[in-house]
């Protein structure tokens, strides 16, 4: 898999609620915080988006997508003079995978879901993210655009499945917006996903996520990319917040982590699977990330902070409001 896929496998998101808005005449509505992500594709109408936080509204329009990581609360309405209602007096009697109504709808309809990550760590995504992601290229609505109409035609028509449909589409409609807020060239960032932005570093991350058990080295990884040991070791650092190495050992242990709980494999056969002929050197790296012993992790044990995965993303904690 690629380094996205990979990430999203890891934090494994689930589909909490998925379905639609409809709104008349003049409204606005007020949602408050959440965890996890939620994705939002605007099917007709105008509307502004407000964040707690961020010091301007947004607009969106017909076509457009936002992905709101923070959990922050926010509001969406079509005057920001307004009082809003509670969200909840609105979703509440629309079934999960239904459509909310507003002032007798008509006037504006979104669609989207609202993911929860089931995995340890969702800062690894969640912290690498501004508080929106705002999806709004001409390009970037067409490739949206089948997913944003099949899942209208789902919720609206009801037939039988539709509720796995829909949820599986507003997964879709996640994976293509982190895709392209990708695409769109994310520079000047700092962590492991701004780095995909560049050939060089996204061809060594890819490397360390296809083979996490190879022994890799610096000077491996800096011929892999076609670049001198030293300038890759500073490139990557720069780019990524980190080292190769600290990279490397911190995504080790985040597979340990998932293995640990999920698999029931031995520590030993867990360390030999990602490289490490010792089980006791594995043990040792495992609690300096992880903040406690693989036993204890599989006992239910929690990391000692977000950030002691700093091996790969240090700095994505760090910025979490970053943008």
């Amino acid at each position: 898999m690629d380094p996205l896929s990979d990430v999203l496998a890891l934090l494994k998101p689930r589909s909490y609620k998925s379905g639609g808005f409809d709104a008349g005449g003049n409204w606005s509505v007020q949602f408050l915080r959440h965890e996890g992500i939620k994705c939002y594709a605007v099917v007709s109408g105008t509307c502004w988006l407000a964040v707690e936080g961020v010091p301007e509204p947004v607009q969106l329009k017909p076509g457009d997508c936002f992905l709101l990581p923070s959990g922050r609360p926010f509001r969406l309405t079509n005057d920001m003079g307004l009082t809003p209602v509670d969200a909840m007096a609105i979703f509440a009697p629309a079934r999960d995978g239904g459509i909310a109504v507003c002032n007798g709808g008509g006037d504006f309809f979104l669609v989207g879901g609202h993911f929860i990550l089931t995995g340890n760590h969702a800062n690894i995504l969640l912290g690498a993210l501004p508080p929106i992601v705002h999806i709004r290229k001409d390009s970037d609505r067409a490739a949206l655009r089948w997913s944003l109409e099949r899942m209208m035609q789902e919720l609206r028509e009801r037939q039988p499945g539709y509720f796995l449909v829909a949820q599986h589409l507003a997964q879709l409609m996640l994976v293509q917006a982190l895709r392209l807020y990708l695409a769109d060239g994310l520079r000047g960032g700092i962590g492991w996903l701004f780095a995909l932005a560049d050939k060089q570093m996204s061809a060594a991350i890819n490397a360390m996520h296809h083979d996490p058990a190879h022994r890799w080295t610096l000077q491996a990884l800096a011929e892999l990319v076609g670049m001198s040991r030293s300038s890759f070791a500073l490139k990557f650092k720069e780019t990524v917040g980190t080292s190769p190495m600290e990279y490397l050992t911190g995504w080790r242990m985040l597979l340990a982590g998932d293995k640990v709980v999920n698999s029931g494999d031995p520590v030993s056969v867990i360390a030999l699977s990602l490289g490490y002929e010792s089980e006791s050197a594995f043990s040792t790296a495992f609690k300096r990330v992880m903040g406690c012993s693989p036993r204890q992790y599989r006992r239910g044990g929690q990391p000692v902070s977000a950030v002691s995965a700093a091996g790969v993303l240090p700095q994505e904690v760090l910025l979490a409001t970053h943008s």
